[in-house]
């Protein structure tokens, strides 16, 4: 059976078009499917309205403009989110820290370098002592040889996500997990930290705003997503509105 929305068929060449914009996905051929049925649903629904533009993007933006509304950020809101996340809104933190990192290669590829990465951790959680040997002798970042030292690392230094995990350990704290980043698989210890001082308030007010902004449209769009796709008669394939790249 074909996929159809609303009576309307899905042709393949329209897939085949999304297919190389998808081809980071986990499966390419799944997602390009859901996103032209989704663009499709979306069409489909500026149609009714009558919401015109000059191409189909121009008209799903529209679209949204004028369906999808989200209330204003206060300032209450955006103290109440300051003063629960202090950490994030601090200046001049430094953790003198130190990892071992295992690359991905065509060589060594994922699952590979994740047991061997797996095994690494779980002797250094038993003998945290044997750290910069290990480090030596697996590590594929040059900081392997001085025993996975990185040095005193201030926010921002490093990638989000090796960043956003480093800051959250404290001194001599060994990570209970191994960090994947776009270098590959990471083992990462605080060594000693440097606290330095909160940001005021009134510095980072506009900021949280325009955060706490971007979390409320990503909530009212995903809502009115799965509303449309669960109104929609939708043949050939089930579909996640929320799952889209539309709403990244």
């Amino acid at each position: 059976m074909g996929i159809a929305v609303n009576g309307v068929d899905i042709d393949d060449s329209a897939i085949a078009a999304e297919l190389p914009h998808q081809a980071q996905a986990a499966n390419p051929l799944r997602q390009a499917v859901h996103e032209v049925v989704l663009r499709t649903v979306l069409l489909q629904e500026a149609e009714r309205l009558g919401i015109a533009g000059t191409d189909d993007d121009q008209r799903i933006e529209a679209l949204f403009a004028q369906e999808v509304t989200v209330p204003d950020t206060d300032e209450a809101s955006c103290l109440r989110y300051y003063q629960s996340q202090q950490q994030r809104f601090r200046s001049g933190d430094l953790v003198e820290a130190r990892h071992i990192l295992f690359q991905v290669t065509p060589a060594a590829p994922l699952e590979l370098l994740r047991q061997t990465a797996e095994l690494i951790l779980a002797e250094l959680q038993a003998r945290p002592q044997r750290f910069e040997e290990l480090a030596r002798q697996y590590s594929n970042c040059p900081s392997g040889a001085v025993g996975g030292s990185l040095g005193q690392v201030a926010r921002g230094q490093c990638v989000p996500e090796f960043d956003e995990l480093l800051f959250r350990l404290q001194a001599g704290e060994l990570a209970g997990r191994l960090l994947e980043t776009r270098f590959g698989l990471h083992i990462v210890q605080a060594q000693r930290r440097v606290n330095g001082a909160v940001v005021p308030f009134a510095a980072v007010q506009a900021q949280i705003a325009d955060e706490l902004r971007r979390q409320s449209w990503q909530r009212a769009l995903h809502q009115y997503l799965h509303i449309l796709v669960g109104r929609a008669d939708i043949a050939g394939v089930e579909l996640d509105g929320a799952q889209s790249p539309l709403v990244q």
